[in-house]
């Protein structure tokens, strides 16, 4: 599906690839429908791009009833929309699953999981009647390989992984495509939008390494992935590795991201 002349509505657009996304997509002629509980960010995006081209929207995707009131405002401000793309998450404290308090499990579920699957479902009914229509779920790499430290954000984006399979094998027959997108590191500011403390350590500090790809790209892996109607995208070298390696051998790339991770502590 070409972006040109669609309305998306981009979750998380505040900042990070949400913000990029939102950018982008509105260069490549698309209008977009920003939802995030930051306003500043989608502010910001406003400016640069006009506007007319995009709507702000004070959104947590955790409260199913404003979500699901939520299709109708951006009908009623846009005339229609065309696609969704759900990037909103966080990430957990770097601790360990016994150290995790239900109340941080739950956070990161709802807002994770059950918020992609309140938006999905309220928006569906809309697209299945457009002419063409997508649904973008962004999962990550930690949603196929595990991370020590971040085992309950695993879960979540595994569940959003299988979720997203399965609405696509659900949608084959109709107009309506299904993306999942699996990024590996990039450079946001995920750790301060989920309420933690930024890590100034350079070897500790993921969000800050070389390595790590740049929202700009990541969201041009992403669009570009939506319009050739890819099933899956993997954004970055190290989602790219790590996917062929745990598929070959599952226990060996398991003990790998153990064995770096701890190195990362030191």
């Amino acid at each position: 599906m070409k972006v040109k002349g669609k309305v998306f509505v981009v979750t998380g657009a505040g900042s990070g690839i949400g913000k990029e996304l939102s950018i982008q997509l509105v260069k490549m002629g698309a209008k977009v429908a920003m939802a995030d509980i930051h306003e500043d960010g989608m502010n910001e995006v406003a400016r640069i791009v006009g506007k007319d081209n995009v709507s702000i929207h004070i959104l947590n995707i955790a409260d199913k009833e404003r979500v699901e009131a939520f299709p109708k405002l951006v009908i009623q401000h846009h005339g229609t929309v065309d696609g969704i793309i759900n990037n909103a998450g966080i990430i957990q404290p770097f601790i360990d699953v016994k150290d995790l308090d239900y109340e941080k499990i739950e956070n990161i579920m709802n807002i994770n999981f059950f918020g992609l699957v309140y938006m999905t479902k309220s928006f569906l009914p809309f697209l299945i009647n457009r002419p063409e229509a997508h649904i973008t779920n962004v999962s990550s790499m930690g949603g196929f390989i595990p991370f020590p430290g971040q085992t309950v954000y695993g879960a979540s984006k595994a569940a959003v992984k299988l979720f997203t399979e399965g609405l696509y094998a659900e949608l084959k027959n109709t107009n309506v495509g299904v993306t999942i997108i699996l990024p590996g590191a990039v450079n946001t500011n995920i750790m301060v939008n989920s309420g933690l403390e930024a890590v100034k350590d350079n070897k500790t500090d993921l969000q800050n390494s070389n390595k790590t790809l740049s929202a700009e790209k990541a969201a041009q892996i992403i669009i570009e992935a939506i319009e050739k109607n890819k099933f899956r995208a993997l954004v970055g070298k190290d989602a790219r590795m790590l996917d062929k390696f745990y598929r070959i051998h599952p226990r060996k790339a398991v003990d790998f991201i153990t064995k770096q991770m701890s190195k990362m502590k030191h």
